[in-house]
């Protein structure tokens, strides 16, 4: 598999998947289960997770691929793989406010290399080339013809004054209090794994998580952001953001443009 197989794949596959999304989307109703973990999932995220996966394996049938949906996948490891979250908001999806998205990333010896997100609803979609530079991608989003693509590149951050995005569903005190660490120009909500997409084009300065996420919530993001030269990093001690950890369960986590002065937490 090289990056040049890889990237038209799983572009296409994310749009292909959020058609099938919004079918659903648009629908006069649609059922929602409740997972072992106690969060939801919904006939849009098992659609979406079949799509993907079916073709993935059919184009890439030796690359390890981990999804939210396929329990058994979560205990098989590897130093590269493919991870997918086929309906990253599902909350989002559920209320129908728009911020959900699809992620699919290659993880490659602990970082994303490469990855789409794709947020139907919002018709906004990033991916990074097989160059690794990450574009956004405007047009009809036809799943065989590339749109106008526009190179994206974090903002240069002025500490005095920072643009920061949050979570829409999970903001909290402790995010909050974090936040007051800096001075802060305005703040903005957003769902899923827009977060980092908006750091990836300039849009906001840092994206501070202080909560639950799995390893497929942030890979495809995190692989954006690092090619529009952005990074990820631990909240702890800021090392950088690694993945193919146990059960995929990441730590609290920062991401941000590079000039950030990043605070203790």
């Amino acid at each position: 598999m090289t990056y040049e197989e890889l990237v038209p794949v799983i572009r296409r596959l994310a749009i292909e998947a959020g058609a099938k999304i919004m079918e659903i989307y648009n629908s006069d109703d649609f059922a929602v289960k409740v997972k072992s973990d106690d969060s939801p999932v919904t006939e849009a995220d098992e659609a979406a997770d079949a799509l993907i996966s079916a073709g993935l394996r059919a184009v890439f049938p030796d690359v390890l691929l981990v999804t939210e949906e396929q329990a058994a996948s979560h205990e098989i490891k590897g130093d590269t793989f493919l991870i997918v979250d086929p309906l990253d908001g599902t909350k989002e999806f559920i209320h129908r406010r728009g911020d959900f998205t699809v992620n699919i990333a290659l993880v490659e010896k602990g970082e994303p290399t490469r990855g789409v997100v794709y947020a139907p609803a919002r018709q906004r979609m990033f991916f990074t080339q097989a160059d690794g530079s990450s574009v956004e991608e405007t047009g009809s989003f036809d799943p065989d013809t590339l749109g106008e693509l526009k190179p994206i590149q974090v903002a240069q951050s002025d500490n005095e004054a920072l643009m920061v995005v949050a979570s829409k569903s999970h903001r909290d005190q402790a995010t909050d209090d974090y936040i007051g660490k800096y001075k802060v120009k305005d703040s903005k909500s957003a769902g899923s794994s827009l977060k980092f997409c908006l750091v990836a084009t300039g849009e906001a300065d840092i994206y501070p998580r202080v909560g639950r996420t799995m390893e497929w919530d942030t890979a495809a993001g995190h692989a954006v952001l690092t090619g529009a030269g952005g990074k990820v990093v631990r909240f702890d001690d800021h090392s950088a953001l690694l993945y193919g950890k146990e059960g995929y369960a990441n730590p609290f986590f920062i991401a941000c443009a590079p000039g950030v002065d990043l605070k203790e937490a």
